[in-house]
């Protein structure tokens, strides 16, 4: 089938208020994602961009000394195969999960 891309550039920048260190750098870094492109997909892909809008897709995270962005809590599919082990498909429940979680 067909995929619907999504493309994340988070830039580097210093964290605010309610992150985990307030004032502090982080790195940022670019995040792929991908959806079937159907219904369900878009339908999807709508939803997690309202996420998106409300901070809620990631979060800034302490790595090796270094903070971070990460994905947020929020599943997203890295790979278009490999399965759910991978973050990838198949998996013939994602959508309804994340559906649920957003």
């Amino acid at each position: 089938g067909t995929a619907l891309g999504q493309l994340f550039k988070m830039l580097s920048s210093s964290s605010k208020v309610g992150d985990p260190r307030p004032g502090q750098p982080y790195k940022g870094g670019n995040f792929c994602a991908f959806l079937p492109d159907n219904r369900e997909g878009q339908k999807t892909a709508m939803l997690l961009k309202k996420a998106f809008e409300q901070g809620l897709t990631f979060q800034i995270k302490s790595c090796n000394g270094e903070e971070r962005v990460t994905w947020g809590l929020i599943p997203h599919k890295t790979s278009w195969d490999g399965g759910k082990a991978r973050n990838g498909y198949p998996d013939a429940q994602y959508l309804r999960e994340v559906c649920a979680v957003l």
